[in-house]
């Protein structure tokens, strides 16, 4: 098995976009582990404020497979896929990490060490494991992203039942 951590985001219909979101990844991948939830502002866009968070789960699955999934979920959440990159969205999953494996550009995601609405997160329920390429471990990344990073504000969130 597999650890994999994934980020979490929307900025259209949020919490019931979460919500699916996180059903979906249960539903698919069983036990997760779930960071608190953060909302930001809206980064490369003029743009309703973002509800991020990280989800972790144990698979078998192959990287492919799992960003099939994603994609899937994203879909059935109504995610409307355009030309630009930074746009409002129903829900945005990203595979962050798949283990310690090291996959060109693609993994570890270099939004780990871009943004704090990911590695907030990732610090908070993932602290001391190790960063693939650095070997920093995400409590050590935050800590020196967190003097000169923008602003996250903690949320509550209600997951409501989630499956199984």
């Amino acid at each position: 098995m597999t650890r994999c951590w994934v980020s979490i985001g929307s900025n259209v219909a949020r919490e019931p976009s979460i919500r699916a979101g996180v059903r979906g990844l249960r539903r698919e991948f069983g036990a997760l582990w779930l960071s608190p939830v953060y909302e930001s502002v809206a980064i490369g866009f003029e743009g309703e404020p973002f509800l991020n968070l990280v989800a972790g789960f144990d698979t078998d699955a192959g990287v492919a497979q799992i960003n099939a999934t994603l994609d899937a979920l994203e879909d059935a959440a109504g995610r409307v896929r355009g030309p630009d990159k930074f746009a409002p969205r129903t829900l945005d999953l990203d595979l962050l990490t798949y283990g310690e494996r090291v996959a060109g550009c693609a993994l570890p995601r270099e939004d780990i060490l871009r943004y704090a609405f990911v590695l907030r997160p990732l610090a908070d329920v993932a602290p001391e494991e190790r960063h693939p390429l650095n070997g920093r471990t995400y409590r050590e990344l935050w800590a020196d992203m967190e003097a000169h990073g923008p602003a996250l504000r903690r949320v509550p969130f209600d997951f409501g039942a989630l499956p199984g």
